[in-house]
């Protein structure tokens, strides 16, 4: 393997084995910030992922007065409250969406003058359905440019709440976990239960139930129907710092590697997450033992072992839903290109507003490989390739980091694959290519 800055050569490797340790899940770590920051108490968080996205969620925190310093690598001290001392502040908070949903519904209901903006991709990622349900509950939230969309501009409204705030959560479930966290707020100035309905379908369930378990941590228990369609927070509802909480690995990253292991015989130790992990991306395990890989599952650690497409096994191709898994989703779309016959991937609509357009994105750097691809609305098929079809390739990544990781699975075709701007990984796992090279067995006579 060879790099230079902007691009990443991966030459054909034969096998892969060895221990990865995942970093801090994304998804935890920012939902941990932002609930400590609103606790009563003290709360020391550990294994925080050191990322684009969780800098941005801290840097914003201490733009806003909330009292939070680092005690060591991933472990901060935040000292909470449900007030924050600063009232006006304008916020840059790049592309992460993780920081952007959640904080525009606190800082709504909280009640100040703030804007909210990012980089140019995250003003074209839908917020209106978000817009729209704090609007019901009062809170006076503008658009700064295009209705729908970022920048936000937020002013002190008068909370009100006649009948349930409803909410879409067919676009993103962020919308919904950005209420969910907001709620104990407005039930607290209000004096009152504060009930959520979903209005539609929820995608990525999994993100949901990820953040109800955080708030359950964090002493606010949600009561939920069964159908997941109304969601109510007691009027006394309050935040309490449960002291020291470490946040497990990351799930998502996790499947680069089980994806790894599938291909490349194994076997590989995922260290970070196992059975005991409240992150749904982890039934990506199911996947790849659908298409004929074994996972052991233990209850911190994943062990994957696999065959050798290098030297011409095949996974067994699928036919799959993957609404609760759309990110862990993109690398089976890679898998792909190693199966018995077409994969489809079924229910991805929402990667057409992630960090990038997916489907499209995925579909054309596909076919750079020389792969067969049909994609529609919501869905994408991948037709595998035979040894002699694979194109030596320069992949773009379009900023999106689940394009580099995913594609580095690229790496055990016939032919060198580079990917375009790999540091773009520095929004959720900064080290990966790092990590992936430890594990890998080069081609004979090549280097890595």
């Amino acid at each position: 393997m060879t790099s230079s800055s902007p691009a990443l050569t991966l030459n054909p490797a034969v096998r892969a084995h060895g221990v990865v340790s995942l970093p801090g899940s994304k998804s935890i770590s920012n939902r941990a910030l932002l609930l400590a920051a609103l606790a009563r108490g003290t709360t020391v968080l550990s294994g925080v992922l050191d990322s684009d996205d969780t800098r941005v969620m801290i840097a914003a925190l201490q733009s806003l007065g909330v009292d939070i310093q680092a005690e060591g690598p991933g472990t901060w001290r935040i000292a909470g409250a449900s007030a924050w001392p600063v009232r006006r502040a304008d916020l840059f908070l790049g592309n992460a969406g993780t920081a952007f949903r959640p904080l525009t519904a606190v800082l709504a209901v909280m009640g100040g003058d703030y804007r909210l903006s990012g980089v140019p991709r995250m003003h074209e990622r839908p917020i209106g359905d978000l817009v729209d349900a704090l609007r019901l509950l009062g809170c006076a939230v503008d658009y700064d440019q295009q209705p729908g969309y970022p920048p936000l501009a937020l002013r002190a409204g008068s909370l009100r709440l006649d009948r349930p705030v409803r909410v879409r959560g067919a676009v993103s479930s962020q919308f919904l976990t950005a209420l969910l966290m907001a709620a104990p707020l407005a039930a607290a100035r209000l004096g009152q239960d504060v009930v959520i309905e979903l209005d539609g379908p929820l995608i990525s369930r999994p993100y949901i139930q990820i953040t109800l378990n955080l708030m359950a941590r964090f002493g606010v228990a949600v009561q939920c129907d069964d159908r997941w369609t109304r969601f109510t927070i007691p009027a006394r509802a309050a935040y309490q710092s449960p002291g020291d909480y470490p946040v497990e690995g990351d799930a998502s990253s996790a499947s680069y590697f089980l994806g790894l292991g599938a291909i490349a015989g194994g076997p590989i130790e995922i260290r970070g997450v196992g059975r005991d992990s409240i992150q749904g991306d982890l039934a990506f395990a199911e996947v790849v033992e659908s298409m004929g890989a074994q996972v052991d599952r233990q209850p911190h650690v994943l062990v994957v072992r696999g065959c050798a497409v290098a030297q011409g096994a095949r996974l067994r191709a699928f036919d799959l839903d993957f609404n609760l898994i759309p990110d862990a989703a993109m690398t089976a779309a890679v898998l792909a290109l190693y199966a018995d016959g077409p994969c489809r991937l079924r229910n991805i609509a929402s990667w057409r507003v992630k960090e990038t357009d997916r489907i499209a994105a995925m579909h054309a750097e596909l076919a750079r490989l020389g792969a067969r691809v049909e994609s529609g609305p919501d869905s994408l098929t991948v037709h595998p390739l035979a040894a002699a079809d694979w194109r030596r390739a320069d992949i773009a990544t379009y900023d999106d980091h689940r394009m580099a990781m995913c594609f580095s699975l690229a790496a055990f075709g016939p032919v060198p694959v580079t990917i375009l701007d790999p540091d773009c990984v520095a929004k959720t796992y900064p080290h990966y290519f790092t990590d992936f090279q430890r594990l890998l067995q080069p081609e004979a006579g090549q280097e890595v």
